[in-house]
């Protein structure tokens, strides 16, 4: 029932986290800000389609 999302930098496009959601209960794009080791600094990242 859960499902692998991939977290995407919005500011230099990496691919950085890997989550679980349950797309039943949160159908919508999760979006959340997390450290991006390129950019060393707190980005938006969110998920990849």
């Amino acid at each position: 029932m859960r499902d692998n999302i991939i977290l995407k930098c919005t500011e230099c496009g990496d691919e950085n986290y890997i989550y679980t959601k349950n797309k039943r209960k949160h159908p919508e794009r999760f979006e959340t800000m997390k450290y991006c080791p390129r950019l060393k600094k707190k980005t938006l990242h969110r998920e990849k389609k």
